[in-house]
């Protein structure tokens, strides 16, 4: 009997160590893939060693007179308006905002930041200080400060400020070309007044666009952001700042957006000589190529864009460059998008001579360009709106500032959509925020005034079309019912 029993048990252990050398259930997870990077253990080490360098920002603004702010797209967060409405998806971190009293009063509101330098140079959002009168950094050890800006860029919604403090511990900047999606990112700040939180998720996607300026570029990471982490810095396992924690999607959980540290690393060191931020300026308006026009041009997976627009007596109209024109290349680097095209032009230095290969009549040539200055004024004036409670949307006068930041000609007429109704008629039919209407039923539409005039012509229940110009998307008609 008691031979029987081993001989079994022999039997049984035969067959266990059989099924996982045949590579059954437990093998196939006896062994992750190496290629294939895990869940950190912890983020303590790496949260330990960024803290000291990441602080919370406190700002103080009076408000002259409350009321409604025509606000620029990054968003500001002293102003009680939004130019696309409360209904935009994209506020920055500090939420809506509802009407503000009639009379002078101080507000106060909460970003983050971090230091790049020891010297106490601290980067953070420009909507977190924009026209501050006090601005107070409180670092991880509890010493607080009174800061100064140093400079501030609003098309990019970067700002640069200074404390005098020694002792100072300064984050290291990384390289956010070479982030991966998947890839594990911390993030810091102070949601909510909460200071030093740590968070950790992954970058969702890169190269978003969100209709917040021509320099749109944006990380999305779901590690936990929330309002009061603007300005604070996203982390790689390193370490290192790949990503400024900039804006959120109001009504969506785990949606976050970065500012690449790679777009902001040149804006930064302009700041810092406190001459403030010139870009380079071609002078085109461009678009991207359709497959079908990629075959048309036989360019087969290659990309380029074309030239829709040349600005008269700008630096591609006096270098030769033409309408129809395809850029392919930028001082010899491979042009694939309107967008890398204007942020590549905009990084280089004004009075540069460009090298600029084209494809004209199915051959290529080369024109050098001197560039100019691109003109990025920041202010955007307070424009009337008109509200179309029947039709869910709000408009309001297409000016050269905003027609600027929407990547379109200065003078492109229209009326610009800022606000759409969730469930109305405007988004049923395809409206966004953004769009700039052309047309009424084949009629132009030069401002607020033809808008309102063309739009009392069409009787309640009856069928009328827009022709809408949309950003990075080109025209598309609209058919509604009033």
């Amino acid at each position: 009997m008691r031979k029987k029993s081993i001989w079994m048990a022999s039997l049984i252990f035969s067959i266990a160590v059989g099924f996982l050398v045949a590579g059954g259930p437990v093998a196939s997870i006896a062994k992750p893939n190496a290629a294939v990077q895990m869940v950190p253990a912890n983020f303590s080490l790496l949260a330990k060693q960024a803290r000291p360098a990441v602080v919370n920002i406190r700002t103080v603004k009076t408000i002259k007179g409350g009321g409604r702010v025509f606000r620029h797209f990054f968003g500001n967060p002293f102003g009680p308006g939004n130019p696309f409405g409360e209904n935009n998806p994209f506020h920055d971190f500090f939420g809506p905002q509802g009407k503000g009293p009639q009379r002078d009063f101080k507000q106060r509101s909460l970003g983050s930041g971090f230091i790049i330098d020891k010297a106490g140079y601290i980067v953070t959002n420009n909507h977190v200080i924009e026209d501050a009168d006090e601005i107070t950094v409180k670092l991880s050890n509890e010493k607080e400060y009174k800061a100064e800006v140093i400079g501030r860029d609003a098309n990019t919604d970067l700002a640069l400020i200074k404390i005098d403090a020694k002792g100072l511990s300064a984050l290291k900047i990384g390289d956010s070309e070479v982030l991966e999606v998947g890839s594990w990112v911390v993030a810091i700040g102070s949601p909510f007044g909460l200071e030093q939180t740590v968070t950790a998720g992954i970058v969702s996607a890169k190269g978003r666009i969100i209709g917040s300026g021509p320099y749109d570029d944006f990380i999305q990471t779901d590690a936990s952001i929330n309002p009061g982490n603007s300005g604070g810095p996203l982390l790689n396992l390193s370490g290192e700042v790949v990503g400024i924690n900039t804006a959120i999607v109001a009504r969506g959980q785990g949606i976050g957006f970065a500012i690449p540290i790679d777009m902001a690393a040149d804006i930064i060191t302009q700041l810092k000589t406190g001459k403030g931020v010139t870009r380079g300026w071609l002078g085109v308006g461009i678009q991207n190529l359709t497959p079908e026009m990629k075959k048309y041009y036989e360019l087969g997976d290659n990309a380029g864009v074309m030239v829709s627009q040349v600005f008269e007596e700008d630096p591609a109209d006096k270098a030769g460059i033409k309408v129809g024109d395809i850029i392919l290349k930028v001082d010899n680097q491979d042009i694939k998008t309107s967008r890398q095209l204007s942020r590549m032009i905009a990084g280089l230095a004004v009075g540069q001579e460009t090298k600029v290969t084209l494809l004209r009549d199915g051959r290529e040539i080369s024109r050098s360009v001197k560039l100019a200055k691109r003109d990025d004024d920041s202010r955007v004036a307070k424009a009337e709106q008109e509200k179309s409670d029947d039709l869910g949307i709000e408009v309001t006068a297409l000016t050269k500032d905003t027609a600027r930041r929407l990547g379109i000609d200065e003078d492109e007429k229209g009326v610009l959509v800022t606000e759409v109704e969730p469930g109305g008629k405007g988004e049923r039919a395809g409206i966004r925020t953004a769009d700039v209407i052309k047309e009424i039923n084949r009629k132009r539409v030069d401002g607020l005034k033809a808008y309102k005039k063309l739009l009392a012509k069409v009787d309640t229940g009856d069928e009328f079309s827009l022709l809408v110009k949309r950003p990075n998307a080109g025209f598309l008609v609209i058919q509604l019912e009033k």
